[in-house]
């Protein structure tokens, strides 16, 4: 018998030996089974872009519904496939990994310009991953990721970094619970069905038991659907019709490349390197884990090979959600255990179309109600990461600058940007990508501390 399947499974009781004070059960801890099946559909709920990005980048370029159902399935796929690889292969933390804002951005404004397409997009995308597979290759423990994140070893720049990447986030959550008048159930019934879900969450985990808070966000959404369709009812006629299994195909919108379409995408998986980086090392604290400058290269490495997988069968690039670092905290559950089922989920839903259709039928509303909810969890722990730096001038500079740039971005006028090269565009719309640089930047300008050696 293996050392893991010796490892006994661990209910409500608590390992004196792993658990720390953020979690009850620890990171190399685990959860029975069908706690961790119940634990990883959970966190599939909790990435609102999941549902969200795929949907909209189909309904932009006006594809057929088959190549919609397309979408979702290998963006399920990749996702599955980089989680699993984080939670017991090379990074070793309770990772999620979930479709990234900033990619679907790129995909879209570079798909739609005026000579471009979906396949000059993917193309361009595919090679910046492979790039990058490149930089972060660990090579006797050591990569030019290593010395890349010595950086992130100050409050200064992962806590700035982490509020960064829900500024860039929370545009799913918030928005998408309030909806526009095209929206079914705007604006009475889809503001309710949200509410309904978020208070059910905020009462499961506030008050209740160890185990009833394990499955308060299914349970809020199961409730917030249910509200939902009491006014709204939810048809399943896409279920029915939707065909069983999906075949990924090689490139299926076709392959171009653009030097300058690279060097774009090779910005947008910086940002979500920077940003993933930041909640390694927030995860890591939690469950009081060593995390190296080389096992974070590993992370990194394994985000690399699923952007590559992205760009060849037609996915998004993935990050660390910071959804799912909430769900860490209010199921006080860190088992990578729970995260690997997780990806083993995503793998296998995103193979049956049929049940991604089922997950989809959950309203927008309840889903964005909930991530709203997580992703405030997560902005105030990247306070709290603030509060250890030593304020002085120079810190305020770095700190005020970098994430009024990153949040002033989002509120560029269209008019204004349209006249701006397509890489300054890009990096104005995106929080991570403009505050993180300058964060980045000044930080190794301005501040007198040097950040640590790498390990």
């Amino acid at each position: 018998m293996s050392s893991a399947t010796a490892v006994p499974e661990i209910d409500v009781a608590v390992s004196k030996r792993q658990s720390t004070d953020e979690f009850d059960i620890g990171v190399n801890e685990r959860v029975p089974f069908f706690q961790a099946l119940a634990l990883g559909l959970q966190n599939i709920f909790g990435m609102a872009g999941m549902f969200v990005f795929p949907g909209l980048l189909g309904r932009a370029f006006h594809l057929p519904v088959d190549q919609m159902a397309y979408l979702y399935a290998v963006t399920f796929i990749v996702c599955g496939v980089i989680t699993v690889f984080q939670s017991v292969f090379l990074l070793r933390l309770p990772i999620v990994q979930g479709p990234y804002a900033g990619s679907f951005a790129a995909l879209l404004s570079i798909g739609l310009i005026k000579g471009s397409n979906l396949g000059a997009a993917y193309g361009s995308f595919c090679i910046a991953a492979l790039i990058w597979c490149l930089l972060s290759i660990p090579i006797r423990h050591v990569s030019l990721i290593s010395f890349f994140t010595r950086y992130f070893r100050s409050p200064l720049i992962s806590g700035g970094i982490v509020i960064l990447v829900v500024i860039q986030m929370s545009s799913v959550s918030l928005p998408n619970w309030i909806g526009n008048p095209a929206t079914p159930g705007f604006p009475v019934i889809s503001f309710c069905a949200g509410l309904v879900a978020l208070s059910v969450l905020m009462i499961l985990t506030l008050w209740s038991g160890p185990r009833m808070r394990r499955f308060a966000i299914l349970i809020a959404l199961a409730a917030g659907t249910i509200v939902f369709s009491i006014f709204k009812p939810i048809s399943l006629q896409a279920v029915f019709t939707a065909p069983w299994f999906v075949q990924p195909r090689w490139f299926p919108f076709g392959f171009a490349l653009r030097p300058d379409y690279i060097a774009v995408f090779f910005l947008v998986l910086l940002s979500a390197n920077m940003g993933s980086i930041s909640l390694y090392q927030m995860v890591a604290a939690w469950g009081r884990e060593p995390i190296p400058a080389s096992r974070m290269s590993e992370g990194i490495f394994a985000i690399s090979l699923g952007s590559v997988l992205a760009g060849v069968i037609g996915g998004f690039s993935t990050i660390a959600y910071p959804d799912n670092v909430g769900i860490l905290r209010s199921t006080r559950i860190g088992s990578r255990y729970a995260t690997l089922a997780a990806g083993l989920l995503l793998i296998t839903l995103g193979g049956f179309i049929k049940f991604d259709f089922l997950l989809v039928l959950v309203p927008m509303p309840v889903l964005a109600a909930v991530a709203t909810l997580l992703f405030g969890i997560v902005l105030v722990h990247g306070i709290n990461i603030l509060v250890k730096v030593e304020w002085n001038d120079r810190s305020r500079m770095v700190a005020g600058l970098a994430l009024l740039v990153g949040l002033s971005g989002l509120f560029v006028s269209p008019d204004v940007l349209s006249v701006m090269p397509l890489t300054l565009q890009l990096i104005m719309k995106q929080p991570i990508i403009s505050g993180g640089l300058i964060l980045v930047v000044l930080y190794s300008l301005l501040c007198r501390e040097r950040p640590p050696a790498a390990e």
